[in-house]
């Protein structure tokens, strides 16, 4: 998928991208490879598949819910890594409020500079853990109106990392692969002890007919205070 495709793409979509946006993904591509010769970010460097793989796989998020597309929403990406999903859904909805969480302060360097770069506003970047910002007595609790985590964890151990962050009424927004029936039975009761409730789940497979799946999850009522647990906890004993 080259720059043009791209935008093509998203155009059948219902999603139009100005001269700006569009250069705003390229600069993200050049940042992206010239810093990734000095720092693992990625190991997909060539630019029909960081096109496709990283900046449309993001947007997907946009038509499994397309309040994305118009609403100031409070999004929070956590384990952004290289900026996906959050940094490709900003360039396009300039009014999403993002804030982004990774644990490794080489990857907040570089998502700080890239924000900078790409003169995006209302881009919050933090280093540290979802669990830190979730637990009780954090300003982040239960903040926001999206959670998203991309090839983040398996969804048990991710339904406690994230949805303590997400207001009631909000959403996480999962995005998994071929194996999302088999994660969601392993997370059946996660779910709903974190609060959650499985709303929809949204087929968006990539063009090249790569599986995509995103797991609605909506926030139907508080979580207990005991969640999240320390890592350790979460890792070695799921839900």
């Amino acid at each position: 998928m080259n720059p043009t495709e791209f935008v093509d793409a998203l155009q059948a979509h219902g999603i139009e991208l100005n001269q700006h946006q569009i250069a705003q993904y390229q600069r993200y591509y050049e940042k992206l490879i010239e810093v990734n010769q000095v720092m693992d970010l990625t190991n997909i460097i060539e630019q029909d598949q960081v096109y496709l793989k990283h900046f449309y796989d993001s947007l997907t998020l946009a038509w499994a819910d397309i309040s994305l597309q118009d609403k100031p929403l409070k999004l929070v990406d956590v384990g952004a890594g290289a900026g996906f999903p959050s940094i490709p859904l900003k360039i396009a909805f300039p009014q999403l409020k993002i804030t982004i969480v990774d644990a490794l302060q080489k990857r907040i360097n570089f998502l700080n500079d890239l924000v900078i770069d790409l003169a995006l506003e209302d881009v919050a970047i933090i280093h540290g853990r979802a669990e830190d910002l979730g637990k009780k007595g954090s300003s982040y609790r239960e903040s926001f109106d999206i959670v998203t985590a991309r090839a983040l964890k398996a969804m048990p151990m991710l339904v406690e990392l994230t949805l303590p962050l997400v207001k009631v009424g909000g959403e996480l927004l999962a995005m998994k692969g071929s194996r999302v029936e088999e994660e969601l039975k392993a997370a059946s009761q996660a779910i709903p002890v974190v609060g959650g409730q499985v709303f929809e789940q949204v087929n968006v497979d990539l063009p090249n007919g790569d599986p995509r799946t995103v797991v609605i999850i909506k926030k139907a009522k508080g979580t207990p205070t005991k969640y999240p647990r320390k890592f350790s906890d979460i890792k070695n004993k799921t839900l």
